[in-house]
């Protein structure tokens, strides 16, 4: 998705509810090991030798200077290796099929990417990724937080490490809601309710701002109201199960957001970007959005509104927490690199503890080494730490190469059916039959 500066597995099905921070999973307990993924053993990834230089092309994610930290910090660890950053878009669609072009082409650069969490099936289908699978020993996969790799794995095997994790929250303002004598709010239905107090009181102009644009970022919203209404977009035999009367409760409930006054009619055009802006300039009383807008929120350059911000994880349509959508990043290999080994310990230094505690501690992103997850000190340093491990997960239809076409056509007929251009009826019925083309076809890369 754009991730506004940002961005699963499920078989063929989508939306398979897990417990974990990035595929599928429980968050405390489970395995990380997919049996058919690591049959290949290896040798230790040799990081004494490695040498020369490699390319990482990376989106211009998260907080400002987070791909030079990282870089500075492995040159300083690793001395005879130099990487050159290749910066990407900051659009996940673009930046998908700039590295598409250039991989699909034959190119041995970048050496490594950082892509979506949803690419290994796409990229694993079209051969853009090296399958790291008996590159690396069985052990370093322990490395990582239960469900991760499976997250990263097609076919029996692995794509991708994982590098850090990312989910949707609920950011409200505190200030407000305590001028006004309310609760957090524990339901869909009461964060509606409680951000028209809000309006009519005067205290805000607007109750709750979200992704609305017809992109990536959409179907993660809709994705976690609809797993909450109990609906998926692929049924279990990864057929299309997008017009039930669970996914009209969810696409309704998004809709009456907008004709209620609480969401703005422009919402329809809000990446993170733009959500974002608003809620930190103190217009908003709530907002979703991923992990990275709590430091944002409390930026003193960038927002109106710090010191008067908490957050929560999403609620639900029946009250306790709600479903939010797996999101993040994986380290993938170029398969045409020249420069194997010191891309290989470029991966293994950013997936250890020390790349990783610099990700939670300067950059509060979720890390998905499982030591620096439990580290005391990392979970101190932000409030989503603490809630991560109450957070229920809904994965995207990833596993299927031909996602993109299943996600436009989810998007876009949501997004269709929020504008007031079509009825969520017909929003949902048109959806279901773009899947049904697009798992008949080539909707993939």
């Amino acid at each position: 998705m754009n991730r506004a500066r940002k961005g699963a597995v499920v078989g063929t099905a989508v939306a398979l509810v897990c417990s974990v921070a990035a595929g599928c999973g429980s968050a405390g307990g489970g395995s990380n090991t997919a049996n058919a993924a690591q049959s290949g053993g290896a040798k230790p990834i040799d990081t004494a030798h490695a040498k020369g230089t490699i390319v990482w092309a990376t989106p211009p994610i998260t907080q400002t200077g987070l791909p030079e930290t990282m870089v500075k910090a492995f040159e300083q660890s690793h001395p005879n290796i130099k990487v050159k950053l290749q910066l990407q878009d900051n659009n996940t669609d673009t930046n998908r099929a700039s590295l598409t072009t250039a991989i699909g082409g034959g190119s041995n650069t970048p050496d490594v990417y950082l892509g979506d969490v949803v690419w290994p099936a796409q990229f694993a289908a079209n051969q853009l990724a090296k399958p790291l699978t008996g590159l690396v020993p069985n052990s370093f996969w322990n490395r990582f937080a239960d469900g991760l790799v499976q997250g990263a794995t097609y076919h029996g095997k692995v794509y991708a490490a994982p590098f850090f994790v990312d989910t949707a929250f609920l950011f409200y303002r505190k200030d407000l809601l305590a001028k006004a004598g309310l609760s957090v709010p524990k339901t869909w239905e009461d964060v509606q309710k409680d951000a028209q107090i809000l309006q009519k009181k005067g205290l805000v102009k607007y109750g709750f701002v979200w992704q609305g644009a017809s992109y990536e970022g959409l179907l993660c919203d809709f994705d976690e109201y609809l797993a909450d209404a109990g609906g998926q977009v692929l049924d279990k035999d990864g057929k299309p199960a997008i017009d039930s009367a669970a996914a009209k409760k969810a696409l309704t409930f998004m809709r009456g957001l907008i004709t209620s006054g609480v969401t703005p009619k422009s919402v329809v055009q809000f990446t993170e970007q733009e959500s974002q802006n608003v809620f930190t300039e103190g217009n908003a009383a709530f907002i979703r959005n991923w992990s990275y807008a709590w430091p944002n929120s409390q930026d003193p350059k960038a927002s109106k509104v710090v010191g008067k911000v908490g957050v929560t994880a999403l609620p639900s349509f029946n009250g306790g927490t709600g479903y939010s959508t797996i999101g993040g990043w994986d380290l993938y290999v170029n398969p045409h690199t020249k420069n194997l080994p010191a891309a290989l310990a470029f991966i293994d230094w950013m997936t250890g503890k020390q790349a990783q505690s610099i990700l939670a501690k300067q950059f509060s992103e979720i890390p998905t080494n499982k030591q620096v997850q439990n580290d005391p000190s990392v979970k101190q340093k932000s409030p989503i730490f603490s809630i991560v491990p109450k957070v229920k997960y809904v994965s995207r239809p990833a596993q299927n190469p031909n996602y993109p076409a299943i996600a436009k056509a989810v998007y876009s007929n949501v997004n269709a059916a929020l504008a007031g251009s079509v009825s969520t009826d017909k929003a949902l019925a048109n959806a279901a039959k773009q899947i049904q083309s697009a798992l008949g076809g080539n909707g993939g890369l």
